[in-house]
């Protein structure tokens, strides 16, 4: 079992930036490879960035590229995700989630095996 806990959410103004963290415990950190997915309001769970289990692959969907930056720390088990540039389309619950499956399944929502209970992010116009 690993139990997330996400932070650093908030309100901010388009062009600002947030710095969200996931902190875990419980099983083996470095044993999942990680991933951060959002939800905006009426839409599905998407795909924003993933991090492999030793931190030496990571994957961006188009639309954040060059905006937010994803890293691990796995001697504090805690994964980060750094929003710059934010846009008013970013505005979502933010989620962490950690998968064992391979790292070609990370872009997929039901390869995850643990989440957390998402921070809010509000970026206003």
């Amino acid at each position: 079992q690993v139990q997330l806990v996400e932070s650093g959410g908030g309100l901010v103004q388009a062009g600002g930036s947030l710095r969200l963290s996931c902190s875990a415990s419980g099983r083996t950190f470095s044993a999942y490879h990680m991933g951060w997915f959002r939800q905006g309001p009426g839409k599905d769970r998407e795909f924003v960035a993933g991090i492999s289990k030793s931190g030496d692959s990571i994957d961006y969907v188009d639309s954040v590229k060059g905006r937010f930056t994803i890293a691990r720390d796995n001697a504090k088990n805690t994964v980060h995700l750094q929003l710059n540039s934010l846009k008013f389309e970013d505005t979502a619950v933010y989620y962490c989630g950690a998968t064992s499956l391979i790292w070609e399944l990370r872009r997929r929502s039901s390869s995850y095996d643990y989440w957390g209970q998402g921070t809010q992010v509000t970026v206003s116009s």
